[in-house]
């Protein structure tokens, strides 16, 4: 997958009383886009279910670039930009497009992967790392490896 872009509705409860985008959507927006990839990439929440495995964040960050209001038009993509080789760990990037070229916000997320059941992190299995070696990567993409203690 070379690139992931989801157009977004933006709706009347979407805004606060200034008449701008919330700012709890724009972290909203960023994890429906997250799950539409993976489901798109082949990994759904039943999937994730029988496997017992989820995906968590240790880190939400949105950077707010331009006010969006209710008659812009907004697009979401989403990329890699740092994960282990295993992908037990990743941070991923989004940029939300107001009226498709400008960039209105910047989010960024660190996470990894939970058992369910233990509910301790978890090394995901090799069907995850295998969608996750097709999810589409930033520019800037780099491994993280791990230090020697």
């Amino acid at each position: 997958m070379a690139t992931f872009s989801l157009p977004i509705q933006l709706r009347w409860s979407d805004f606060d009383a200034n008449r701008h985008l919330r700012h709890s959507t724009y972290y909203d927006y960023g994890a429906w886009a997250r799950m539409v990839l993976l489901r798109q990439a082949g990994l759904s929440t039943k999937e994730l279910e029988q496997l017992q495995l989820g995906p968590i964040l240790f880190r939400e960050e949105a950077v707010f670039k331009k006010e969006i209001v209710l008659e812009d038009s907004i697009t979401i993509d989403v990329e890699l930009i740092k994960a282990t080789r295993d992908f037990g760990r990743w941070s991923m990037r989004h940029h939300l497009y107001k009226n498709e070229i400008t960039v209105a916000s910047i989010i960024t997320v660190d996470g990894a992967w939970i058992d369910l059941s233990a509910r301790k992190l978890a090394k995901p299995n090799e069907i995850i790392q295998e969608i996750y070696k097709n999810i589409p990567t930033s520019s800037d993409f780099t491994w993280i490896e791990s230090t020697p203690k």
